[in-house]
């Protein structure tokens, strides 16, 4: 009776399973390695409404993929079913998947043997932890200390753990004392099937800084060419009417076309053509007179 209901609960799920691969467009796979329970809590609330989350024995994906006759090359994804996955099912664009998941990335305590996610270095002043054995652990990992009105200070900044460096269970005992959070966890997407297509880790790697620039790099050499061309749309028709107009009153002022724009500086330039012969003739006259 054991094995039977086993059974039926295994053959609903895979039966859950394939509505889900048929029901949307791309299944995420992240592995729940290091994974913390909280968070993973956070983000089914703040996936809820994009995507539909299970965690599955891998061998139920497998089984529910090799009864998907419908989706071509679905079956690739057997090949990134190893270790504890949580599997995301959703609509979402895969990109936008996996910048959610970055983001959803937080600071944690230590454990023994986790890996630093940046240079740790423990600041000096009040620890705020009153003297007693506590001392040798500070010692044990270099920092040097003092007694101080009650409580344990550290005399100089210290960097206890590299980047990418593990974290001894010392350390990290420590550091969880210090309220210090030297690691980051969260889920990274291994690989993402969207609708035919296989995009791995790497795929989904997106620079949105360089994005960013690219785009605009883009969006001003269009622009720049359109004026050029002199092809009017709605972002540029403002700047074509004043350098049209600007040509124009040039090519006006140039040729002594008189009218209401022009006629002012028209005058001013007679004016000052009229000044500058006036003076040229005045000059004519004091050389003229002086050499006779």
């Amino acid at each position: 009776m054991v094995v039977r209901q086993s059974t039926l609960l295994k053959a609903d799920k895979v039966k859950e399973l394939k509505e889900f691969l048929s029901q949307y467009n791309a299944v995420g796979i992240a592995s729940l390695e290091k994974v913390r329970s909280a968070q993973l809590q956070q983000l089914r609330k703040k996936l809820a409404k994009s995507a539909c989350l299970r965690v599955v024995k891998n061998s139920l994906i497998v089984r529910a993929v090799s009864e998907t006759a419908d989706d071509a090359g679905i079956e690739k994804l057997q090949e990134h079913l190893t270790g504890p996955n949580l599997y995301l099912f959703t609509n979402l664009n895969p990109f936008k998947l996996a910048i959610l998941l970055e983001k959803s990335r937080v600071n944690a305590t230590a454990r023994g043997g986790d890996l630093a996610a940046f240079d740790v270095t423990v600041p000096a002043g009040n620890t705020g932890l009153p003297p007693g054995p506590i001392i040798s652990q500070f010692t044990a990992v270099g920092l040097r200390t003092r007694i101080e009105s009650g409580s344990v200070y550290v005399s100089k900044a210290t960097m206890v753990v590299k980047k990418g460096e593990p974290i001894s269970a010392q350390l990290a005992s420590l550091l969880s004392k210090l309220g210090i959070k030297p690691v980051e966890v969260g889920l990274s997407l291994k690989v993402v099937y969207d609708d035919g297509a296989i995009l791995t880790e790497e795929d989904l790697k997106v620079d949105l800084d360089e994005v960013r620039r690219s785009v605009e790099e883009a969006h001003q050499f269009a622009f720049n060419l359109s004026l050029e061309a002199a092809y009017p749309i709605p972002e540029n028709i403002s700047y074509l009417l004043r350098r049209g107009h600007q040509e124009a009153y040039s090519l006006a002022l140039n040729a002594g076309v008189i009218n209401k724009d022009t006629v002012e500086d028209l005058i001013r330039k007679a004016n000052m053509e009229m000044q500058g012969l006036s003076d040229k003739l005045d000059e004519a006259e004091k050389k003229g007179a002086s050499s006779s």
